[in-house]
């Protein structure tokens, strides 16, 4: 079949089953009297045609907002205006849930342009002949995927809309309109954000909510089709899963030794509880002789773990899979294999998810680090020279001891301090209650240089660690375009030293490193932040295969193309022979855990591509991305022209004063959404090295401008053109995988810009230059990439997903263009008290603007 008469069949469908339906129940949800407020529901397809009208003609938010009102609603004072809007933005913050639920409800009929990338694609392959299966059984022996959830605050849904979600894409998938009206009754009573800021615990337990309903169940499911079909044993682990909060205190001082201890002890308790209710399943099939001892055994001791406090808890993963296989093995030999998949499905998801369900992962600032690791050669005699601080990085190297002792940190130490070290004595604990991979993972951020690791690992023995029992991988995080230069230099005097090299022999000769997108991005913009993480992992790669070290790169990826999301399976099966890819670990984090990740259909089908993506490209790497040195060079060209283009941009004077006045980045931290600042030196005058990348990404999203996901690309392709290697840029595009996902994810971005809302910016005295640069570079780019890609509109290969954006930026238009009238009115009054309402109404709009870009932030 044409891929073109695919792709109108897919669009045939989205039409009928996604946007039809959602004008359907949109306009009986609208009936819904949910609030005392009169024609709330019949007045939103009005203001939405407003603004969307006023949009197209450039007007300013503050003369779209105020015709209406005077159009449609005369009578009312200031007051009632803004009480109408805030009305209309929990009406607009639930059609985007409406929305996304009747998409997922469709996944199943609508598909994805990329289908093949499934594991039913490697089993069909597999079908094709008995060496084919072979090959990716082998593969599939050295693969891994680990799927990490981080805590960060982009995760605006709390539990009970989630569920509600649930409950409302089953009833969607068969059109149950008795059912649906009755949970968009209830969508509309219930509250979409939260009265208080949440704790790093809270932020764990929501988390804990994908865990126990999502991914339990869809990697179970994977699990046992890979085990099926490719004769897997169950003793390698292809399939991972890690976990941030209540382990990442980089930055966010609200995460402590307790919090760490909650999280552990939570996670356990779930895992528990998750195996408890398959095994009431086992309870009411096995019935027969034999079975009653093991039985009782196993139903005790899953039971007191999941519904009681443990005196003492150890690992039970040996002990429960013992008992299972024991129980297996009789009914094989006794009972015909009557009902052994349901025993294999729970040995499955045992071996899976162990005693932890999810790996806690530890991560510190480097900077912290260096200040405990001071402390202790002033407090304790560790056998480091006394003028060690003096020396260089190569005498320090030589100069670490490495010996053991076994020091408790006083309570009057400061904070930090005991925080870090109580922390490396708690990681033994929770190996000790939820088995080894519990908690074996410390990620050093902002890692600069090899001491960095090796004074951690002193830390570790200086607080009870054994040297030959140090089972704790250590993970260098290199994010700034200067650290990512330097990376491989610093991983070879790890890899040449000692105690280092005997202490990765013993950890599988396996080395972890943790790239980050984000700040990377932030730090030298889209097109430089992308090359330099290539380059960085072409020559780790190259390194680590120099002394004979397993490499895995864990990559910190967020939502937008800006944060390194995007389309992340096609940058995986774009990886050529010069990149390790063995290993694919990847953070999800806001709101890809619930666009990707928010049903077992959606996270088993994004999931699944991951894995063909990795298997794919070992098994055929000559059909994949290896670009070559002149290929090589003109990307190195185009990524630093654009580097010299955001370089100048951010030293704009304006650059911050910009985002802080037309952008709600001073009010996020005002959010109820997260347990950290928006930044760090959070008492301190706002400046862009102390911005998360987080806030940085999500003030321009909400600016409808995703400057990070685009600027300088347009500069840096004209220069290719001007200098006549136009054919040359072109012929890249079409051969090169990761190129050409690098442009199709830049597009995805300025498919979600929208330069018309802040065109009345234009004929501002002070920003209205500034403006223009950043539009006239938008219109640049979008030419350009039109050009490059032979298209008409952004993302015409991609009809069905631009689609999909367009309606959901036009269901938002109206929360854009009332925070940004909210923001002009803050800028003109002194009122404290309409400050606060102000204030209140620009919050509001960033929930639903977020939510309905779905990887917006």
């Amino acid at each position: 079949m044409p891929s073109t008469q695919r792709l109108t069949q897919r669009e045939t469908t989205f039409n009928y089953e996604v946007v039809k339906r959602f004008e359907l129940y949109n306009s009986l949800f609208q009936t819904l009297p949910f609030y005392q407020v009169k024609d709330t529901g019949i007045l939103l397809p009005f203001f939405s045609s407003h603004c969307d009208k006023g949009a197209a003609k450039n007007s300013s938010p503050a003369s779209i907002i105020e015709s209406f009102f005077k159009k449609y609603v005369p009578d009312i004072d200031h007051r009632e205006q803004i009480n109408r809007l805030f009305r209309f933005i929990q009406y607009i913050e639930r059609q985007v849930v409406l929305f996304d639920a009747i998409e997922d409800s469709s996944f199943g009929k609508v598909g994805r342009s990329d289908d093949s990338g499934t594991l039913q694609s490697l089993i069909q392959q597999a079908s094709v002949s008995e060496q084919a299966r072979t090959q990716i059984s082998e593969q599939l022996k050295d693969f891994s995927l680990r799927l990490v959830l981080t805590a960060h605050p982009t995760q605006f849904y709390p539990g009970a809309v989630l569920g509600i979600m649930t409950d409302l894409i089953e009833a969607l998938k068969t059109n149950d309109i008795t059912n649906i009206d009755v949970l968009l009754q209830q969508l509309g009573k219930t509250p979409f954000f939260n009265k208080t800021s949440p704790t790093p615990v809270d932020e764990a337990v929501s988390l804990v909510w994908f865990l126990e309903n999502i991914f339990y169940h869809a990697l179970g499911g994977i699990q046992s089709k890979l085990e099926e079909e490719f004769e897997l044993d169950g003793s390698h682990q292809v399939l991972e899963l890690g976990f941030w909060p209540g382990g990442d205190r980089d930055g966010n001082p609200n995460v402590n030794t307790e919090t760490t201890r909650e999280v552990a002890f939570l996670l356990r308790q779930m895992i528990f509880r998750c195996y408890y209710r398959d095994f009431r399943v086992i309870k009411r099939r096995i019935t027969f002789r034999g079975f009653a001892d093991n039985m009782a055994t196993i139903e005790k001791l899953l039971y007191e773990n999941a519904f009681t406090v443990q005196d003492k808890p150890v690992d039970l993963q040996p002990e429960m899979l013992g008992l299972l296989k024991s129980m297996r093995e009789t009914l094989v030999t006794s009972h015909d294999s009557l009902f052994v998949n349901i025993v294999d499905n729970l040995i499955q998801k045992v071996q899976l998810f162990g005693s932890y369900f999810a790996t806690l992962d530890i991560r510190q600032d480097s900077r912290v680090l260096r200040d405990v690791f001071k402390y202790c050669t002033k407090k304790i005699y560790t056998g480091v020279p006394k003028d060690y601080h003096d020396q260089s990085e190569e005498a320090k190297i030589k100069s670490l001891p490495f010996n053991q002792a076994d020091f408790k940190c006083p309570e009057t130490e400061d904070a930090m301090t005991r925080d870090t070290l109580d922390t490396i004595r708690l990681m033994k604990q929770i190996q000790q209650s939820n088995g080894e991979k519990g908690c074996q993972r410390f990620i050093i951020s902002n890692c600069q240089q090899a001491t960095d690791i090796l004074q951690l690992i002193d830390l570790f023995l200086w607080s009870g660690w054994e040297k030959d029992k140090l089972s704790v991988d250590f993970m260098p995080l290199f994010e700034t375009v200067n650290d990512l230069k330097h990376a491989s230099e610093v991983m070879e005097k790890l890899y040449i030293h000692p105690f280092y090299k005997t202490h990765l022999k013993r950890r599988g000769n396996k080395q972890t490193i943790m790239l980050g997108f984000s700040d990377s991005t932030k730090d030298g913009g889209y097109l430089m932040a992308n090359w330099s993480i290539y380059q960085a992992k072409v020559e780790l790669t190259a390194m680590a295969r120099k002394y004979g070290i397993a490499l895995a790169f864990f990559d910190g990826r967020g939502g937008p193309p800006a944060r390194g999301g995007g389309k992340t399976h096609r940058f995986y099966a774009s990886m050529g022979k010069e990149i390790a890819n063995e290993n694919i670990q990847l953070t999800i984090q806001g709101q890809t855990v619930s666009s990707q990740y928010g049903s077992v259909e959606t996270a088993r089908f994004n999931t699944e591509q991951l894995i063909n993506a990795g298997i794919t490209s070992a098994l055929h790497p000559n059909h994949q991305d290896l670009l070559d040195n002149d290929h090589k060079a003109l990307i190195s060209e185009m990524a630093d022209e654009s580097h010299k283009l955001f370089l100048s941009l951010r030293e704009d004077p304006l650059f911050v004063e910009y985002l802080e006045r037309f952008s709600p980045l001073k009010l996020l931290s005002h959010i109820n959404i997260s347990s950290r600042p928006t930044k760090r030196n959070a008492g301190a005058k706002m400046k862009l090295e102390d911005l998360r990348a987080i806030s940085f990404v999500t003030s321009w999203s909400q600016l409808k401008q995703s400057i990070p996901g685009f600027y300088g690309v347009g500069t840096a392709l004209k220069k290719m053109k001007d200098k006549g290697s136009w054919k040359e840029i072109k012929d890249l595009y079409r051969s090169s995988g990761f190129f050409k996902t690098m442009v199709d994810n830049c597009m995805m971005s300025m498919s979600k810009s929208d330069f018309r809302v802040t065109a009345y910016l234009e004929k501002d005295a002070k920003f209205g230059e500034f403006w223009k640069g950043l539009r006239d570079e938008f219109e640049l780019t979008k030419h350009l990439l039109l050009d490059l890609t032979d298209s008409k509109v952004l993302m015409e290969e991609f009809p069905v997903e631009s689609r999909s954006i367009a309606i959901r930026e036009k269901i938002v238009l109206p929360l854009v263009i009332i925070q940004h009238y909210a923001l002009a009115l803050l800028n003109k009054t002194n009122d404290e008290e309409l400050i606060g309402i102000y204030n209140k109404l620009v919050i509001r709009t960033v929930y639903g603007i977020i939510n309905a870009g779905r990887n917006l932030a």
